[in-house]
């Protein structure tokens, strides 16, 4: 061999060393229908490499059709998105050389498939066809929810029974077990209203059966209604929770949270100004009580057993004077006498018509039964 031959074939050597590696490249194409079964255009198809770093991304055209022709040859997950929000996805797709592989995708399909996944999770079960239409991280994912959901079904029972056994205990009046069952409950959910709300009735039933150790349950129960309210602001909430303060005499809170019940039940305002009057007369706390009742009948004046106390707490308040005569503060008789008109069979009426001939008044005979029924009309 020649040394300009020897030398040929070794340039020709070197410049093949030279040259750089192809890298194999692939193909993938398909179409893609909306829930109607119709080419769904300006879809975005991205192809995310999950061997290697690598993304990329087609739309498709009006014919619902999407092609990439230069991926290098790898396995991808590839995802449908529509308006930015993922609608459909292939996980560990496998491209090859040679002819572009097809890959469709069908949205309704999709959807009905996700709905039957959906049931098959709540359920805990999976159909042997569901199974093997699943990819790897499905399968893991289902597996995963399944146990969550087993997982909460478990804890739902365990909240149920303690929430259960501590308001029977409640209406018990066992305080102590009512505490510890609904102290139980909220841990595992703090959540919920109901425990919030029953948690504190229980605190207070504790604080009054127990005065030496009062304020520390008060604080707890009053604290366990703020709760109860923040996580559901409810008139029946701010009335409780009012009535409580009361037992405490707080009796400026109380109203401010009466104020905020009837604010957001104006109907049964009356109602909860009343039943603040009926606490603080059982708690010895006649002035407020009189004011409370004037409240609830200032906002229902129809209120009949309103107008019955109401004039019940003034007569308290009677003096006489030199000869031995009882004066009665104003509006007394007058408030018995409007509890007469509206409920002159009521359970009240004896001692309120006692009570009017005792303050020396005399009693109106002019009040028409609003229950009886009316006279019937003779023939002309």
């Amino acid at each position: 061999m020649s040394f300009l031959k020897s030398l040929t074939i070794s340039a020709f050597a070197l410049a093949l060393l030279s040259l750089p590696a192809m890298a194999q490249t692939s193909a993938v194409e398909g179409i893609v229908k909306d829930e109607t079964g119709k080419p769904l255009q300006g879809a975005i198809v991205t192809f995310d490499r999950t061997d290697i770093k690598g993304k990329y991304t087609v739309k498709t055209d009006k014919k619902g059709h999407y092609g990439h022709y230069g991926l290098p040859l790898g396995t991808y997950n590839i995802t449908v998105a529509v308006d930015g929000k993922d609608r459909d996805k292939a996980s560990g797709f496998r491209t090859g050389l040679g002819d572009p592989k097809t890959l469709n995708f069908d949205l309704k399909q999709s959807a009905e498939q996700a709905q039957a996944l959906q049931k098959a999770a709540e359920a805990g079960t999976l159909t042997k066809e569901q199974e093997r239409g699943m990819s790897k991280e499905q399968k893991e994912a289902f597996d995963k929810a399944a146990k969550a959901r087993e997982a909460q079904l478990a804890k739902n029972k365990e909240l149920n029974e303690a929430y259960t056994n501590g308001k029977n205990a409640v209406e018990a009046k066992q305080w102590d077990v009512a505490v510890e069952q609904l102290e139980k409950a909220k841990t595992m959910d703090a959540t919920q209203g109901a425990v919030w709300s029953t948690l504190a009735e229980a605190y207070v039933g504790k604080a009054q059966a127990t005065p030496a150790e009062a304020a520390a349950f008060y604080a707890k129960g009053f604290e366990a209604f703020a709760k109860a309210i923040e996580i559901s602001p409810d008139a029946g909430l701010y009335n409780n929770y009012a009535l409580a303060l009361a037992k405490n005499k707080k009796i400026d809170e109380a109203k401010a949270n009466l104020a905020k019940a009837a604010e957001l039940d104006p109907p049964g305002a009356g109602k909860y100004y009343y039943n603040l009057g009926a606490l603080l007369v059982n708690g010895g706390q006649s002035d407020a009580a009189t004011d409370t009742f004037k409240k609830a009948i200032d906002l229902d004046p129809k209120y009949a057993d309103a107008q019955y106390q109401y004039g019940v707490a003034l007569a308290g308040r009677a003096t006489t004077d030199a000869t031995g005569k009882v004066i009665p503060p104003p509006g007394t008789v007058e408030a018995l006498q409007k509890y007469l008109e509206l409920k002159p069979d009521g359970p009240y009426a004896q001692a309120a018509k006692d009570m009017i001939a005792a303050l020396g008044a005399t009693v109106s005979t002019t009040f028409v039964n609003p229950n009886a029924p009316a006279p019937k009309k003779g023939k002309k």
